[in-house]
């Protein structure tokens, strides 16, 4: 009987990228022209809450998440990806050195390697290519006539359900193991990414993670500068 072969999963902000793929697209569109300044101005008071330490990450990136809704209807395609790919040309390196190095262990160890991610899919491929991934699970949207968006998704029940694209990912390829699997994620969201599989790991937690991991007595490691700790 043939080996079947690990997987291991990962969330892609926050946790591989060391900022959020969308909020820096969102920035190079309003750069680019390609979506007005009023994008911006739309979550700049939840930036400046979450930078003052006064409101949170999480708000701020709903808010860049409402603006980039606000705005995507009628743009085109072929514009959006070209900014994408500015995007990943400048901050591709930008990544968290623990999960970098991690993702190359596995990758010698043969393990399969998914992204999962809120972001837009467009920009997710053009980053997860440089890193090895295998599979990437991100934000689709459709496109409507003349390859312009109609502003509204498509499938967002599955990629709303990270633990559902774990189940959709075993039951669709046997020739992978539930054995060994591994799972790596930052906030509250990725609970039910790691309570899917055998190994997970909660990176660079927020509370309420962090909270969860102790009691499930999950690995947590965090990496601060140059410093990298296994709590």
């Amino acid at each position: 009987m043939a080996t079947q072969s690990p997987v291991a999963f990962f969330d892609i902000d926050g946790t591989v990228f060391r900022s959020s793929l969308l909020i820096e697209l969102v920035e190079a569109l309003v750069r680019e022209g390609v979506f007005p300044q009023v994008a911006r101005e739309a979550y700049e008071d939840a930036y400046r809450a979450w930078q003052s330490r006064e409101g949170t990450y999480q708000a701020y990136v709903e808010a860049v998440v409402a603006s980039f809704r606000a705005q995507l209807r009628g743009v085109y395609y072929g514009d959006f990806a070209d900014v994408g790919r500015q995007v990943v040309g400048v901050q591709s390196k930008r990544v968290y050195r623990y999960t970098r190095d991690l993702l190359h262990e596995l990758k010698r160890e043969g393990y399969l390697l998914i992204a999962i991610s809120q972001s837009p899919k467009t920009i997710l491929d053009e980053f997860c290519a440089q890193y090895g991934f295998d599979k990437v699970y991100g934000r689709v949207f459709e496109l409507g006539p003349q390859d312009r968006f109609t502003g509204q998704g498509i499938d967002e029940h599955l990629i709303s359900n990270k633990a559902a694209i774990v189940e959709r990912v075993f039951s669709r390829h046997p020739e992978l193991s539930r054995q060994r699997s591994l799972a790596v994620g930052d906030t509250e969201s990725d609970i039910p990414l790691l309570e899917a599989v055998d190994r997970p790991i909660c990176f660079n937690p927020n509370a309420v993670l962090y909270n969860h991991a102790q009691l499930r007595e999950w690995p947590v490691v965090v990496e601060r500068k140059d410093v990298i700790y296994h709590l």
